[in-house]
């Protein structure tokens, strides 16, 4: 039941922000009483905290998975950015989710241990996707770590700026955004040194 109650907050929090949506409209997407959400849960804060953890549950699943699907590491970390940036920048819902708990980490010790675990866990992850790219030697990067940091503050430089100019997170913009993270990564260059 918390499960699907943190599922259910992390849809209406997604669609309409944290603030615009009752714990009973929370219960009743769930299926459940007001009753039944707070025997799981003893405060809103609680629901959000909640939802954040569906959120990098639900995100760092879907990127092993994918990851474990193909062999290739230069192909495995495109396809991973690829996925990453169709996730993260252009579903409009959880990018502004993410934001909505980006701004609330501010001055909320609890959001901000959360996020930051899942934003380290992200970032051991493409370093890992980098240097088998690197160790294959598909990918000449001298130092991972700064790549990838470089390549993920950039992806939230793009969210921030999407906040007032939503057009630079549209499909539309796919190709370009995605061109720019491998250049940081040193990807494109790579394939030039090569072909």
């Amino acid at each position: 039941m918390p499960l699907k109650l943190a599922e259910s907050a992390f849809k209406l929090f997604s669609r309409h922000g944290i603030d615009q949506v009752s714990l009973d409209q929370v219960a009743a997407r769930a299926g459940v009483t007001k009753g039944s959400l707070y025997w799981h849960f003893k405060s809103k804060h609680e629901v959000v905290k909640a939802a954040c953890a569906h959120y990098y549950r639900t995100y760092l699943r879907r990127i092993n998975v994918d990851a474990a699907a193909i062999s290739n590491p230069l192909q495995r970390l495109e396809h991973i950015l690829r996925l990453s940036v169709r996730t993260c920048l252009l579903d409009a819902e959880n990018r502004i989710f993410t934001m909505e708990i980006f701004t609330r980490s501010i001055h909320d010790e609890e959001i901000r241990q959360g996020w930051r675990q899942f934003y380290d866990s992200v970032r051991e992850f493409y370093i890992g996707l980098v240097e088998a790219a690197r160790l294959a030697g598909d990918l000449d990067v001298s130092d991972p770590e700064a790549s990838v940091n470089l390549m993920l503050e950039t992806m939230e430089g793009i969210k921030l700026r999407a906040m007032f100019e939503a057009h630079i997170c549209s499909p539309a913009e796919e190709s370009k955004i995605i061109a720019g993270l491998k250049h940081i990564l040193g990807i494109e260059r790579q394939r030039v040194l090569v072909g």
